[in-house]
């Protein structure tokens, strides 16, 4: 928090000793170390709007952050500002507590993690956008300035392994698993979700279902996993409904098929870039430029991305590199590839 208050110039100084200690962090912990590289890149849609301004972008360390930080990392590049990348920072309260302090001036940030942790809520609000327009307000008085969000909701979901659709009467809503036998009704879940006062439980009584009842789910019906073992559980059929996150890269990897959560129950949790405002309003033109990129990040979008690091072993710049190409944001270098 001390940084705040200090010069811009010393402010981006100090930034730079936490990237040290951030690395040093990630390497004790046995934790990837953070990189700063990126690949080479032309110019694109977005263009040049600044002449070496300096701005540092952060992320938290696991997959998906990542790549959404190297998005933000070529993006700004492409922009003209001069980038220290912290990104793979490890764990999300230092993520916040860089934005915060001004050491960051970028992030992406979803809106359900800064309502229910960070701002401290007691119920997450399922309309997505009554949800980033609630975190929009709050941290306004945090010195924090919200964008507009990503259609990418990575919530809380039901899946089920795509070949079992059929058999199960064309299901397609978490409601429509009320209708099933109640042999049918079999579930996958985490032991966090399981004890959660959003998980199951409460998602069952939302869509009519009692759990340990005969009539409803009974405690027979439910397999408790540990975490990431629930995807392999359900597409091996040892339950019909599997819990997910619904941008996990193995959702598509082993074939399932996501419920719509059509009594929306789950809370959003929708991605958004987070600026530090005093930033902001230096570069208001960082709003246009990731306004651009914000509508592509769907859920099957950064599903596979997710894919192609987790599944496949691939470097998440490459992935968010090749992302930014397709969508004709930023070209491949003429000329012999560089690095950043």
């Amino acid at each position: 928090m001390l940084f705040s208050a200090l010069p811009g110039a010393v402010r981006r100084g100090a930034a730079t000793a936490v990237v040290l200690s951030a690395g040093l962090l990630a390497t004790g912990c046995g934790l990837q170390s953070a990189t700063s590289y990126v690949p080479a890149a032309g110019p694109g849609s977005i263009t040049e709007v600044v002449d070496g301004a300096p701005l540092t972008v952060t992320s938290k360390n696991f997959t998906e952050q990542l790549i959404l930080g190297k998005i933000s990392v070529l993006a700004a590049q492409a922009a003209g500002f001069d980038v220290t990348d912290l990104t793979n920072v490890p764990g999300s309260q230092p993520v916040r507590e860089l934005m915060l302090s001004g050491q960051a001036d970028v992030t992406w940030e979803y809106t359900g993690t800064a309502w229910l942790t960070y701002l401290g809520k007691k119920e997450g609000i399922p309309d997505q956008e009554e949800q980033w327009q609630a975190v929009y307000e709050a941290d306004l008085a945090n010195g924090l300035t919200w964008g507009e969000p990503a259609p990418l909701n990575n919530t809380y979901a039901l899946a089920v392994r795509s070949e079992a659709v059929e058999e199960l009467g064309g299901i397609s809503t978490i409601s429509e698993i009320a209708e099933l036998p109640v042999e049918e009704r079999t579930f996958c879940v985490e032991a966090e979700f399981n004890s959660r006062p959003d998980g199951l439980t409460p998602m069952l009584a939302h869509y009519g279902m009692e759990r340990g009842t005969p009539t409803g789910v009974p405690e027979d019906n439910i397999g408790i996993y540990d975490t990431g073992a629930v995807y392999s559980a359900t597409d091996n059929g040892d339950c019909n409904f599997g819990e997910v996150f619904s941008t996990d890269g193995r959702i598509d990897a082993l074939d399932l098929t996501i419920l719509e959560d059509d009594r929306s129950f789950f809370p959003a949790y929708n991605a958004a870039p987070v600026y530090y405002t005093e930033t902001l309003e230096e570069y208001p033109q960082l709003a246009e430029v990731f306004g651009q990129i914000a509508p592509t990040l769907t859920d099957e979008a950064l599903r596979e991305m997710n894919l192609r690091v987790d599944v496949e072993g691939e470097e998440p710049a490459d992935v968010a590199f090749d992302f930014m190409v397709e969508q004709g944001f930023i070209t491949e270098p003429e000329g012999p590839l560089g690095e950043e």
